[in-house]
């Protein structure tokens, strides 16, 4: 009787081709960008732009001098989180504060485009134009707002070690899955 059994072969080396080195690259800048997003948007939420907070009902205004505060106390999660550096530390908190004091403006724009919009839809006509320009406005208002939240995202980024990047991803994670 013959041994039918495939002989063991060796693993076959998987070459770097160009293709798997931009799916590399991919992947870990999507992982990057995650883990940017999920400082910003903690920091947004600690700071009161994701409904009820500390600072009061949704829509009402924001105080600089509490957001500051709310900055401050999410920052020292984040640093325990992440077991952050002193040297660490001195690079995040200006970061994190100038972007907060910078999206700030434009949250309490945003809230009022929303106004105008509910006072041209309850009018006896419909303005269309005003309210297409009034769409626009507040378009521009999110890309700026966005584009200011994906370079603080960045320079945080640049701030953490690998390993941190990794733990603050799953801190994010479970964070996200509390919270939907």
């Amino acid at each position: 009787m013959s041994d039918t059994s495939p002989s063991p072969q060796a693993p076959i080396p998987v070459q770097d081709t160009p293709r798997r080195r931009f799916s590399r690259r991919a992947a870990i800048v999507t992982l990057v960008a995650g883990i940017a997003t999920g400082i910003g948007f903690k920091t947004l939420a600690d700071a009161g732009f994701a409904g009820w907070s500390h600072t009061g009902p949704p829509g009402a205004p924001l105080d600089p001098a509490r957001l500051d505060e709310h900055v401050d106390r999410m920052l020292r999660h984040l640093y325990v989180e992440i077991d952050a550096t002193d040297a660490q530390k001195g690079q995040l908190a200006p970061i994190v504060k100038a972007a907060a004091a910078d999206l700030l403006p434009l949250h309490a724009k945003i809230h009022d485009t929303r106004r105008q919009a509910v006072e041209l839809l309850s009018q006896a006509s419909v303005d269309r134009a005003a309210l297409e320009n009034l769409r626009d406005e507040k378009i521009k208002l999110v890309e700026q707002g966005s584009r200011r939240l994906t370079q603080a995202l960045a320079d945080v980024a640049d701030v953490l070690t690998p390993e941190q990047k990794r733990q603050l991803a799953e801190h994010v994670g479970r964070w996200r899955r509390r919270h939907g």
